[in-house]
């Protein structure tokens, strides 16, 4: 950038030249250019068009400093990609290649990314405009220091060869990514995604409590907690709700993380809707232990959080329970299309991007 503020600044300066002294500075800005980028052809074309053997010889200082500044703009153009053009050139099938290749040697990370994009994007206000999955904000200390983000700053970590192997795409755009990716190495449905998010400061870190909390006390608080303190300020339906909660299908909760332990299904690293049939015909009960209140079934190898249950217990949740529970594609139509609103909401100038 800095050297081409100094050429243009180099043809202006050069506009209250005589003719013959133009011709000398031509000649050596085309040296000069030709050193500093090897666009040999590209200025042999430029200059036999915009500089022609017959053409009427510029004597005005004004036609020389316009002939040398629409040479060096032209040339600059040409050999100086933009910002836009880099993140065009950004191959997000091979970053999502690399992401799928980090879950293939440890099958236990694709649920991390999938919380880590999860988390990233749920935080989003839609009354505040703030928040969202646009800035790539939980890459900070200070977001992952939000008691919901425990355990994800190895997540981060993870993904960090792949920014340094693909640097024009950005931090948002990897962790979303990676969410996605992790779904389609879970088994999951191919997830549409859109690419063009821009990292932002530390200061755009969304406020603390914004995601969902597994247990307010009681399950009228734990309800309103999950629609009027989380879903409905992201603009979602109780359909969605029920949807996106599907995600607790993968993985399993860690006590030096959310402080709960143990897996919700029996296929951890595989996405289908057992987890709601489990829901539905597995007695759960109270787990006595040292941890915060949980359920556990009778083999005492699963368990529920008490906003799991609430999906049951809830009627207008439970409607949406018993028909995923009936209907895996039906599951993975719905979750798909609430997942990719989820990652998109609150950004704007995304592109719809192919990566499977």
């Amino acid at each position: 950038m800095l050297k081409q503020a100094a050429l243009i600044t180099f043809a202006s300066s050069a506009a209250a030249l005589q003719a013959p002294g133009l011709q000398v500075l031509q000649r050596s800005l085309h040296t000069r250019l030709l050193a500093s980028s090897g666009a040999g052809k590209s200025f042999t074309r430029l200059r036999s068009t915009t500089c022609p053997a017959q053409a009427h010889e510029p004597t005005t200082a004004l036609e020389r400093g316009a002939v040398l500044r629409g040479a060096v703009a032209a040339v600059v153009a040409a050999v100086a990609p933009t910002t836009a053009r880099a993140a065009d050139a950004v191959d997000y099938k091979a970053v999502a290649a690399d992401i799928a290749k980090i879950i293939k040697s440890d099958p236990d990370k694709g649920p991390t990314f999938l919380r880590l994009a999860w988390h990233s994007s749920g935080d989003y206000s839609k009354q505040a405009r703030d928040g969202g999955s646009r800035g790539g904000t939980i890459r900070f200390k200070e977001e992952l220091a939000h008691g919901g983000n425990a355990g994800l700053a190895k997540a981060v970590k993870w993904l960090e060869p792949v920014k340094k192997a693909h640097p024009g795409a950005s931090y948002a755009d990897i962790f979303t990514l990676a969410g996605v990716v992790a779904i389609k190495e879970a088994n999951g449905p191919v997830i549409g995604w859109s690419s063009g998010r821009v990292d932002e400061p530390v200061s755009s870190v969304a406020p603390d409590g914004r995601l969902p909390n597994a247990d307010m006390g009681s399950p009228a608080k734990t309800a309103d907690h999950l629609r009027d303190g989380v879903f409905y300020r992201m603009g979602f339906d109780d359909r969605e709700i029920v949807a996106l909660s599907g995600a607790h299908a993968l993985g399993r909760c860690h006590p030096d993380a959310s402080g709960y332990d143990g897996p919700w299904t029996p296929t951890p690293t595989t996405l289908n809707n057992g987890y709601y049939s489990l829901l539905l015909n597995v007695e759960w009960t109270p787990r006595a232990w040292d941890g915060p209140f949980q359920y556990e079934d009778p083999s005492k190898k699963l368990m529920m959080l008490p906003s799991d249950l609430l999906l049951v217990t809830d009627k207008k949740f439970a409607k949406y329970t018993k028909q995923y529970a009936r209907d895996n594609a039906r599951f993975f139509a719905d979750f798909a299309a609430a997942f990719q609103k989820l990652e998109e909401n609150g950004c704007s100038g995304l592109t719809p991007t192919e990566w499977a």
